[in-house]
């Protein structure tokens, strides 16, 4: 594989010189230059289009973020490793939106750093195992919220009628099931599917079982 071409960025002088350090023992790596701050870390990176940049979040005016931001907007070819001390719920989030290929804490051992920086560098998404957890419960809750604003239009009854024509049920039956009138049923199955946009029974059906409503009764 050939080399990668690493753009380093720390507003700290001792952290480049240690990362360098460590980056120069691997013939996989090639540092092409360092960095202070987003302005610079943009800058060095237009003008050496390095594979990656390693770069920390926390920078002295624009963040590591905003950088992030950019150079992966404007440079496609370019991956992002954001680098951090503290393992912050907004900052990980914040990352991935900016477009950021890794994110590992400053703590990680050399050769752990060096694995992810492989891996990375044949493109794969990397997170520190520090903060997968946190991830993956973002995503569970967002998948939550997604699947309750599905059926936020609907009232408690419409929620009710529509389990039971997702379990195939008629509208008499349905009617029995709840203790209503028919025609307040076809009036709650017309309204049903006005708010839920879809065209048939069939199709609410598929609706409530792609959202799951069983987990919102």
């Amino acid at each position: 594989m050939a080399k990668q071409r690493i753009l380093i960025v720390d507003d700290h002088e001792v952290v480049r010189l240690g990362l360098r350090s460590l980056l120069e023992h691997h013939p996989q790596f090639e540092v092409v230059d360092e960095a202070g701050n987003a302005k610079e870390a943009i800058e060095l990176t237009a003008r050496h289009q390095p594979d990656m940049v390693l770069m920390d979040i926390r920078l002295p005016g624009a963040s590591g973020i905003e950088a992030c931001e950019e150079i992966t907007r404007n440079f496609a070819n370019t991956r992002v490793v954001m680098l951090t001390s503290y393992a912050e719920d907004e900052m990980l989030f914040a990352a991935i939106r900016a477009g950021a290929s890794g994110y590992v804490l400053k703590q990680i051992s050399r050769d752990d750093l060096i694995r992810a920086l492989e891996a990375v560098g044949r493109g794969e998404a990397l997170l520190d195992p520090a903060v997968t957890q946190r991830v993956f419960q973002e995503v569970r809750r967002a998948v939550k919220e997604e699947e309750a604003s599905a059926f936020a239009n609907l009232s408690q009854q419409e929620k009710h009628v529509l389990l039971l024509v997702s379990e195939g049920k008629t509208n008499r039956e349905i009617a029995k099931a709840l203790f209503l009138g028919e025609g307040t049923v076809r009036n709650y199955v017309s309204s049903i599917l006005s708010k839920l946009g879809v065209s048939n029974r069939a199709e609410a059906a598929a609706y409530a079982v792609e959202h799951s409503l069983k987990e919102y009764l």
